[in-house]
């Protein structure tokens, strides 16, 4: 009978079989210790020569690291052996012998290791991380169907920008010019007015030339919108939605955590209400540490980091002047000059995760902000007539998936968040 290993627990004392790869081996004469993996997890097969044979115990030898094989035997309750569970093992077929892998328990280089990313996916580490990403995924999906949310998909082939043209991949589009979606965010707020209630997961692109830990030129993002919504609905919806994601991972991934060293208290301090702090009142406490900043100037990593030190869960950032955020964004009635805008800050200096707030839904005023921002009228007449046939408050966000996952993981660099990272001079594997 073929099981799984995350499923042994349920066959004890029971002659299985287990189909995976040689994690590693050791030897103490007359025992082989056989460390299989098999996808869902990691488990002992223990070979006594005595019991097998020398044709099997032969083959144990020629075994390599990632060597692909097929085994039977009996399980058996050991606590002492990863999972709690071993194999005493009766059979053995190879299925192939592995040629010298390459990533070795010695230290490698990250270039090295990216090189061998199709590789490198396998160790431990790695492969916590994509569970946990998984998960992440999961949970987000299942959060906004329980509130009633429909799944939008929006194009990946776009003719405009939506968070501005210095960052935009340009396209032939059959003569003419199309761009990789920065964004599905305008698409949500058709769906919108459509569907009152609806999300967008998927990859979107950005040309930065940036090579910070926290930047990929794809990364995924999950955008939610909603119809009738103001900037308090909008923050409350991404409170509720953080909490449920890391709940979530604290419910189901523990056992990943504890691989990647990932503090637990930390994480289960996340929890409602988070500390919010308007514009103004961030930039106060910026210039009180020491930081060099002018009222109007956006924040980066120096600035998020040096807001979020004093709390022990995500913050909130609200209020953002005009001149610093997307020409969609809602101006202030009580304060002209800023914005119906929020970011939420990850805490330990993992940045902001959510951007997001109130949409401009007066037709006027956004006509105004596509000339300021010297945006082609032509491509966003679509997007006006959301203003001019039954226009409505309405306000979502962006959640950044692989930020969210290296913050909840305690992972130093996004690029280790992704399966298969794109960044500034790596397009491979």
């Amino acid at each position: 009978m073929q099981v799984y290993i995350n499923q042994v627990s349920k066959f004890a004392s029971d002659e299985v079989e287990i189909r995976g790869w040689l994690y590693n081996k050791r030897s103490s004469g007359k025992i082989y210790f056989l460390l299989l993996r098999d996808g869902t997890g990691t488990m002992q097969a223990v070979v006594d020569r005595g019991s097998v044979g020398e044709e099997i115990f032969d083959r144990c030898e020629r075994l390599t690291q990632e060597s692909s094989l097929i085994v039977r035997g009996k399980v058996r309750e050991e606590r002492r052996a990863p999972g709690g569970f071993e194999l005493l093992l009766t059979g053995l077929d190879i299925v192939q012998i592995s040629a010298d892998y390459p990533i070795t328990p010695k230290e490698h280089g990250v270039s090295f290791l990216l090189d061998h990313r199709h590789l490198w996916l396998r160790s431990s580490r790695q492969h916590a991380v994509l569970l946990v990403r998984s998960t992440v995924e999961r949970a987000i999906r299942d959060f906004f169907d329980s509130e009633g949310f429909v799944a939008v998909d929006a194009p990946i082939f776009t003719p405009s920008a939506v968070e501005g043209t210095s960052t935009l991949f340009e396209t032939d589009y059959f003569g003419e010019k199309a761009y990789l979606s920065q964004s599905g965010q305008l698409y949500m707020e058709a769906a919108a007015m459509a569907f009152a209630k609806v999300y967008c997961f998927g990859p979107t692109f950005r040309a930065e030339k940036s090579k910070t830990r926290r930047h990929l030129i794809e990364f995924w993002m999950v955008e939610p919108e909603v119809a009738f919504a103001n900037l308090e609905d909008v923050i409350q919806l991404a409170e509720r939605l953080i909490c449920y994601v890391v709940g979530r991972v604290l419910e189901t991934r523990r056992g990943e955590l504890a691989k990647l060293e990932r503090s637990v208290e930390r994480l289960e301090n996340v929890k409602a209400p988070f500390p919010r702090l308007k514009y103004d009142d961030a930039v106060q406490v910026l210039k009180q540490k020491g930081v060099a900043i002018d009222w109007g100037a956006d924040f980066g990593a120096v600035e998020e980091t040096e807001l979020s030190a004093a709390f022990d869960r995500p913050l909130f950032v609200w209020g953002y002047p005009r001149e610093c955020k997307a020409f969609y964004m809602k101006e202030s009635v009580e304060d002209p000059g800023t914005t119906m805008s929020v970011d939420l800050i990850a805490p330990e200096g993992y940045g902001e995760i959510i951007g997001g707030g109130q949409r401009e839904d007066r037709l006027e005023l956004l006509e105004q902000r596509i000339e300021e921002h010297k945006l082609p009228r032509e491509a966003f007449e679509w997007y006006l007539d959301l203003r001019r046939y039954g226009t409505v408050e309405h306000g979502g966000f962006g959640l950044g998936l692989e930020r969210t996952v290296a913050w909840i993981c305690g992972i130093e660099h996004v690029r280790e968040a992704i399966p298969f990272p794109r960044m500034l001079q790596r397009l491979g594997p």
